[in-house]
């Protein structure tokens, strides 16, 4: 629960949901809410697909989907899961031995889709094979693959297959007495995906792993992902996310943390507040940002700045933020520490200026978290 006892119209009421273990990370109950992404090397290729993996965890990934389609990936896959920082999901479409496959090089949890396995009997050997290498499992439903037997009932994909489709999942699973398993209710269509996931977050108290398939490319991907993830997390939904941009996997996190930090629901980095410039600006805000976005990339103690081009609303924003700069003065602006003004500062030194100071106030925050441990 996110909960601002001086703003309440903030909070936030998370669903109960039960906890399961993906790796090392809880994933539902009172766990923060992960970040997840997927690689788009060939998996086969365990060199590439390590080094993005690890990129994507730098970045704040809390763990890495792979996608395993043959065996010469689940033969990787084991060097893969050694080298990787953060936890494994082995992504399995319909063959269930590269499930089995995968649970023995180590993945953290399978992503499949029980009813594409084949019969009980090849479900039941996942679930053995999940039990005996400590996996969990995520149901994955998609609209864009449903079962036959749901569309013709339906006529087409609409959330009551999508949840039909997820429970006779949970049945195959349940039946194999296996209750380590999140589930996903994915569509493009962000109404269809939103209106699944409420219905699903209903029907069961398995963590739900929330995620706009196929949203696009990272303008328009990342405008659907806010929307859909955003109004089900807004409501209390999810319990863990991903972000499907046809983009670099280190984006869709990035973007997965900013919808996160949005709603106060994980904080981690600085969260640049900044104006959209206009003729007012004292100095050039857009090449101000960009640069401190690169130049901060690496910190991932949560704070706050403000840069803002001018005195209208800057002195304000710099109220609220740990950091602040606005613009103003002739070829020079005014630098706020904790929402006071504390000096001038020449827009030329400015951003190696703030970098010293947001680097500074980091450690700062870091030292007084170690001391009261």
């Amino acid at each position: 629960m996110s909960m601002n006892h001086v703003r309440p119209w903030r909070n936030i009421s998370r669903r109960k949901s039960r906890q399961i273990m993906v790796g090392n990370v809880p994933v539902g109950g009172d766990a923060p809410i992960s970040v997840q992404t997927m690689t788009n090397t060939d998996t086969s290729d365990a060199k590439a697909t390590i080094e993005q993996v690890q990129r994507a965890a730098v970045a704040g990934a809390d763990i890495v989907r792979v996608s395993t389609p043959d065996e010469a990936s689940t033969r990787a896959l084991r060097e893969i899961v050694a080298e990787s920082p953060v936890p494994i999901v082995a992504d399995i479409h319909f063959h269930y031995k590269r499930a089995i496959e995968a649970a023995e090089a180590g993945a953290a949890c399978l992503r499949i889709n029980p009813g594409n396995i084949g019969d009980a009997k090849r479900v039941s050997e996942v679930v053995r094979a999940a039990k005996d290498h400590g996996c969990s499992i995520r149901i994955g439903v998609n609209a864009g693959s449903l079962e036959r037997h749901l569309l013709e009932k339906y006529g087409e994909p609409c959330p009551e297959a999508m949840v039909e489709s997820a429970l006779e999942h949970v049945k195959l699973l349940q039946d194999n007495d296996f209750h380590e398993f999140k589930i996903s209710a994915k569509a493009s269509d962000v109404f269809l995906a939103a209106a699944a996931y409420q219905a699903l977050a209903e029907a069961t108290d398995a963590p739900i792993h929330l995620g706009i398939t196929e949203a696009g490319g990272f303008v328009s991907g990342t405008v659907k992902s806010a929307i859909g993830l955003g109004n089900l997390l807004w409501s209390g939904i999810g319990d863990t996310i991903r972000v499907s941009l046809s983009a670099d996997p280190v984006e869709e996190v990035k973007v997965g943390y900013e919808i996160l930090k949005s709603l106060g629901l994980r904080h981690r980095g600085v969260t640049i507040i900044s104006c959209p410039s206009c003729a007012r600006q004292g100095f050039d805000v857009i090449k101000t940002v960009s640069a401190l976005e690169e130049r901060l990339a690496h910190v991932t103690t949560s704070m706050s700045l403000s840069i803002i081009g001018c005195v209208v609303n800057g002195p304000g924003e710099a109220l609220m933020t740990d950091i602040g700069f606005t613009g103003g003065g002739k070829d020079a602006g005014m630098v706020y520490l904790a929402g006071k003004q504390s000096h001038k500062m020449s827009n030329e030194r400015m951003i190696d200026h703030i970098v010293e100071l947001v680097e500074a106030k980091a450690a700062e925050i870091e030292a007084a978290k170690d001391a009261a441990e």
